[in-house]
């Protein structure tokens, strides 16, 4: 019996494995018989190997991470299906999030419904979950554990001469007179969607992003650009943003985050969405983070988020989340408004969970505490933690709740007439999660010590 190795533990890695393996043999049989061999299973037969490599290092930290997760993983970041962490979360059209390969093996299986809802989905298309991605990631950092990168289900098909003539034939058209630039982004927009090798190719050209941005960056005004052209271009940046070989390049090229941040502004609602889902993919480098931030572009996004748009919230949201985690952009966001914004859009119960993860992250900040007691955050939160169901969401309440009432005395007469009425902090102290725990006992302390004294005095 063949030896599989350190495969052996998960039937689907394993499966993976032998699939890579005979693609593999069959490719190197091709190149060693057949004199006339083409770069194209040259390219194949790396890709294969690459995949293998892929498959040896995520085993080496799954085993240590499936047993943490098991332990303490909070069960919003588990796919329905798996019940386990996800690697790859991706929104349904139902809005539910799944794992990606789990998801994606059920509609293959020809099911057109949510397994969670059973909502019949009107389109099949994944949708990264970037804000969740990036919460799972924080997580496992705070936890001293490596999340395994997501293991592909399929391998990218390598482009051929034909589609590269094609790819330069498209630039070239965005240079053209305006019917031929229409046509020429929006096939680019479907390419960079559908084959990730189309995407590799802006990062392998010389000046093929300044090109794609042609259509823009030559009209005195981006008001004055078609909306459909407009919607193209930023959407196709959205889909080479994804691929991570381009982050550095794209958010490095001069005129992408002007180009962006204008996006933002004007244009179709769409536009202005994607134009938030990209600056949100790009900040997922440290460096990407501090340009972003430094360039001014976390004022229009927190003036989308206000306008409050349905269509846009989750990227605008998820954008912020991410650019905020980079300490002097906290401070950029305080000062352009956010505590305002983030605080009368969770009042209004517009996207709790994601806002919510925000003004923690705030309330590092002394100003944006300071707000948060001026707006009467404390007993929206206190209201939150009554009524909610998600252990996240109680724990940012709580953790925000400490830091204002730290800085701001006059908001203990709120804690006990609270604690009093409905014993909402000592619940949490009994029930909550460990952080939850220490910050609830933290205020009952401080309670019970400011009941001391007046009882003295």
């Amino acid at each position: 019996m063949a030896k599989t190795g350190v495969f052996s533990s998960d039937p689907t890695v394993r499966a993976r494995a032998v699939e890579l393996k005979r693609e593999l043999q069959r490719l190197v049989r091709t190149i060693v018989d057949d004199d006339d061999y083409s770069i194209h299973a040259v390219d194949r037969a790396k890709d294969a190997i690459c995949g293998l490599r892929e498959l040896m290092l995520n085993k080496r930290s799954t085993a240590t991470f499936k047993l943490h997760q098991a332990l303490s993983c909070p069960e919003e970041f588990k796919c329905p299906l798996s019940k386990e962490i996800m690697r790859d979360p991706v929104i349904l059209a139902s809005g539910q999030t799944y794992d990606r390969p789990f998801i994606q093996k059920w509609l293959n299986a020809g099911n057109r419904t949510c397994p969670r809802t059973q909502q019949v989905l009107s389109h099949t298309v994944l949708t990264p979950n970037h804000l969740i991605r990036e919460m799972i990631s924080q997580w496992c950092k705070s936890q001293g554990i490596e999340l395994p990168s997501p293991v592909r289900c399929g391998r990218d098909e390598g482009i051929t001469e034909a589609e590269r003539d094609r790819f330069f034939s498209l630039l070239n058209k965005l240079s053209a007179a305006l019917p031929e630039q229409k046509e020429a982004a929006k096939e680019l927009r479907l390419l960079t969607k559908k084959m990730p090798s189309f995407r590799a190719l802006f990062g392998e050209s010389i000046d093929a992003i300044t090109q794609l941005l042609t259509p823009l960056s030559g009209s005195k005004s981006q008001s004055s650009v078609q909306p459909d052209l407009k919607e193209d271009v930023i959407t196709t940046l959205l889909n080479l943003s994804i691929h991570d070989s381009n982050k550095k390049l794209v958010a490095e090229t001069p005129m992408v985050i002007p180009l962006l941040m204008e996006a933002l502004r004007s244009g179709t609602i769409q536009t202005r969405s994607n134009a938030a889902a990209a600056l949100f993919t790009l900040s997922a480098l440290d460096s990407n983070k501090a340009l972003i931030g430094k360039s001014g572009v976390i004022k229009p996004l927190i003036d989308l988020l206000d306008e409050g748009h349905p269509l846009a919230m989750k990227d605008v949201a998820s954008a912020i989340f991410n650019l905020c985690i980079f300490h002097e952009n906290k401070a950029r966001a305080v000062r352009d408004g956010a505590v305002r914004v983030i605080l009368k859009k969770i009042m209004d119960g517009v996207h709790v969970d994601e806002l919510l993860a925000i003004l923690a992250m705030l309330s590092v900040h002394q100003r944006a505490v300071e707000e948060m007691g001026e707006l009467g955050a404390v007993p929206c939160l206190l209201r939150i933690i009554r009524e909610s169901n998600c252990e996240r969401n109680t724990e940012n309440c709580i953790a925000i709740l400490h830091t204002i009432c730290l800085n701001n005395r006059t908001k203990w007469k709120v804690l006990k007439e609270e604690e009093i009425t409905y014993g909402t902090i000592s619940k949490l102290a009994q029930d909550g999660t460990s952080r939850a725990k220490r910050k609830a006992n933290g205020i009952l302390e401080r309670l019970r010590r400011d009941i001391n004294i007046t009882h003295t005095a």
